[in-house]
């Protein structure tokens, strides 16, 4: 592509993805105009009310085999992370059907070598976006532990264990009163801690989305804030985004609004099986106590994080589409688990959250052009968007500015389903 022709790229949607895709195109001299309806680092966005932890070892997806016998479990036990709102079935079940026909081994093999390559190398790829910015401050590298009551119970996690040993992560195991010098907060009843290294995570989600869009503004992007309604297309191609704050005329569009791009990748012809998955954090406001470093707790599915002065806990999953309000329930299991996991921990107040992931029914990203109109897809990145956020927007960059690189996207090709 002729830089010089100054192109204008269309980037919807300011979350970690959105944002990350507005710096590495102004880095490459190319117009953007990023549009949300909300200001970036919004409390009603993803990228705020993630866990932090930057993943590189995530490829494990939720469909391993067996997860169809385990589901009634999952859904009617009192002490599993999961919770569904019956009213919501008849519409969740399509997509539930087709997320459950990967939980056999050939697919979730499949799904973990699609992840790998977006998740690997976060850290890196998160210092690289950040280096020389105000978000450089907010990126820690660190250890990642996954915490197990016994060395047993780790042992059950075999299969998932070996997803990631292929994917180059194996695991130092601390056993026994090692726990206790690893991670002094966490209570007597974990005896295993599953750590690898060379991870990391971020201190403040929202600050840091809040200072790569800074970074953009600095280095020239226009920001509108308003909901993008439709687009117009000539001959077959992008040349106008409608928005609730008048139209925006544009020679290449990036979609980046998580769940919210389904209906509109649909105006473009694409539907994609993707549901919202409901999450929610509690932040414990100035603990007496702090964990040392990002711990998923196994027997809770959360992950416990500490941020500057607080300690953020996130991992449960509703399934209940986008209009409902914020259930009581889980986080009250979100609550009981944390205190069983750090009982001796004192805080001054708490935040609760809740919000959506977007989660498609294979649990890979889509990421790639959406037919030859010129709007490429950047979005459905389930529990990877922290993770992944600037590779994809790195990638993107590549793709909008006709320098793709030499990764193989075909595995998160928009047009798959």
């Amino acid at each position: 592509m002729n830089i010089e022709a100054k192109q204008t790229v269309a980037v919807v949607g300011a979350g970690i993805v959105g944002v990350s895709t507005a710096v590495w195109l102004r880095r490459k001299g190319i117009d953007v105009i990023l549009i949300d309806r909300d200001r970036p680092g919004s409390t009603n966005s993803a990228s705020y009310g993630n866990a932090g932890v930057l993943a590189a070892c995530s490829v494990a997806p939720v469909t391993a085999p067996g997860l169809i016998w385990k589901s009634p479990n999952m859904v009617f036990g009192p002490n599993f992370p999961l919770f569904l709102r019956w009213s919501y079935l008849p519409r969740l079940t399509p997509w539930l059907l087709k997320y459950l026909s990967n939980a056999n081994d050939a697919d979730t093999r499949r799904i973990a070598a699609g992840l790998g390559p977006l998740t690997s190398d976060s850290v890196e790829q998160h210092e690289a976006l950040a280096k020389g910015t105000a978000a450089e401050a907010w990126v820690q590298r660190s250890d990642y532990g996954f915490a197990y009551k016994s060395r047993a119970a780790f042992d059950a996690d075999a299969y998932t264990w070996a997803l990631r040993h292929d994917a180059g992560f194996a695991p130092e195991l601390i056993c026994g009163a090692s726990v206790r010098e690893l991670e002094p907060t966490l209570s007597s009843d974990f005896d295993c801690v599953a750590l690898l290294r060379d991870h990391g995570y971020v201190h403040n989600p929202a600050g840091y989305v809040t200072a790569l869009f800074d970074e953009a503004v600095r280095l020239g992007a226009t920001f509108r804030q308003a909901e993008v309604r439709d687009f117009d297309l000539s001959d077959g191609r992008i040349t106008v985004v409608q928005t609730t704050q008048g139209i925006l005329h544009c020679d290449k569009a990036v979609l980046t609004s998580g769940i919210w791009s389904g209906d509109l990748a649909r105006k473009l012809g694409l539907k994609v099986p993707m549901e919202t998955e409901r999450g929610y954090h509690i932040t414990f406001k100035s603990p007496d106590v702090l964990s040392r470093i990002p711990l998923m707790i196994t027997t809770g599915k959360f992950v416990a994080t500490p941020m500057q002065d607080d300690l953020r806990c996130a991992g449960v999953v509703e399934f209940g589409g986008l209009s409902a309000s914020a259930s009581r329930k889980p986080l009250e299991l979100l609550h009981r688990k944390v205190r069983e996991c750090f009982p001796d921990m004192t805080w001054q107040s708490e935040e609760t959250w809740f919000g959506h992931r977007p989660a498609p029914s294979d649990s890979l990203p889509l990421i790639g052009e959406i037919g030859q109109t010129g709007v490429i897809a950047g979005f459905g990145h389930h529990h990877i968007g922290l993770t992944a956020g600037p590779k994809t927007g790195r990638i993107i960059a590549g793709l909008v500015s006709e320098q793709p690189g030499n990764m193989d996207l075909t595995d998160y090709a928009p047009g798959r389903f």
